[in-house]
């Protein structure tokens, strides 16, 4: 039977999207894992798709979700997301030796979500006439992927606490677009990836502390640190603090929040 992280980082390396979801299905079946030794990619990590095509974040067109072919733009940017958790989820597992097993097994969860959410968006885009690949993407996420592949606290700094809880804040301006556009199974998808990422936060909460504390570091000030360091991407409210405090941030670190954007107001998932 394989190994979990040999495994993560064979499905990571799959470019096409759907034969990766199958990998990340494989996984559920994998119950060994060596949280020791260090792992090489021999190719190019993650695999890349030849569509969709890669452009500069200021290119990706606008997307209004009042227009049809708007809204697939609008659902297929959030499949490019998905489809890249995917990767980012298994970057997590094999990238980074020596955290408990349960570090790895919770990854390992995240990514199977991940696809989850990627098949049902591929497959409610495919109503509309389109599929993955037909609209330009950007690579924001993976730019931020690179900067933390040094360290796993700062990964678990910027992708989950970061990139995914700024997912948190957008979904339900996003899923309000969808159910006003008429789209109530594209809004219904949102309401699954919403409940999702709350976990994939606070899994990422549940690391990162664990890290701050067996480093001895504060972590309102680590996290600080690390954002200025490594160029986080810019948080911009409103902020959707019902879902961020069932991802596991602590009332200190809403507060900074709140201050951090004076207009900024909370959002709820209602």
């Amino acid at each position: 039977m394989s190994e979990l992280r040999t495994a993560a980082l064979r499905a990571i390396a799959i470019a096409e999207p759907e034969a990766r979801c199958r990998a990340v299905e494989s996984l559920a079946a994998v119950s060994e894992v060596d949280v020791e030794r260090a792992l090489r990619a021999e190719g190019p990590v993650p695999g890349r798709p030849p569509r969709p095509r890669l452009v500069a974040a200021d290119r990706v067109p606008s997307r209004d979700a009042r227009s049809a072919e708007g809204r697939a733009a609008l659902l297929h940017s959030i499949a490019h997301i998905e489809f890249n958790a995917i990767g980012l989820a298994l970057d997590a597992i094999w990238r980074f030796p020596g955290m408990p097993p349960e570090y790895y097994f919770d990854w390992c969860r995240v990514a199977q979500e991940e696809a989850h959410h990627y098949a049902l968006l591929a497959a409610h885009l495919g109503t509309l006439g389109h599929r993955y690949g037909d609209f330009d993407a950007h690579d924001g996420l993976w730019e931020v992927a690179a900067r933390t592949e040094g360290d796993v606290l700062e990964r678990m700094s910027l992708v989950p606490r970061t990139l995914e809880a700024r997912g948190l804040d957008a979904s339900p301006r996003l899923r309000a677009k969808l159910a006003a556009a008429g789209d109530h199974a594209a809004a219904a998808i949102l309401d699954v990836i919403l409940r999702d990422e709350i976990g994939h936060v606070a899994i990422g909460n549940r690391w990162f502390r664990w890290l701050c504390a067996r480093r001895g570091l504060d972590p309102m000030a680590t996290y600080a640190d690390i954002a200025a360091l490594r160029r986080a991407p810019r948080l911009r409210g409103p902020f959707n603090l019902d879902a961020r405090r069932a991802a596991g941030f602590t009332a200190a670190e809403l507060e900074a929040l709140q201050h951090l954007i004076p207009d900024s107001r909370e959002m709820t998932r209602d």
